[in-house]
């Protein structure tokens, strides 16, 4: 659903404004390879935060709480 609804708002630039959806076109996957540090960094930050969570309930677990 997500890819049909970029596609259609792409395909409604390209009418209104064809040069500009074309730039767009050819720069997404220099775009997508800056943005993509960033995404891993995310994951990684993400993974740290569970990890030290589930450090933290440790104790509560083995207790038996649920």
């Amino acid at each position: 659903m997500k890819v049909l609804l970029f596609f259609l708002i792409w395909c409604l630039l390209f009418v209104l404004a064809w040069p500009v959806a074309v730039l767009a076109l050819l720069l997404w996957p220099i775009v997508w390879l800056l943005t993509l540090p960033f995404r891993l960094l995310g994951m990684a930050v993400g993974a740290v935060l569970a990890l030290i969570g589930a450090l933290l309930m440790l104790p509560a677990r083995l207790l038996g709480w649920r």
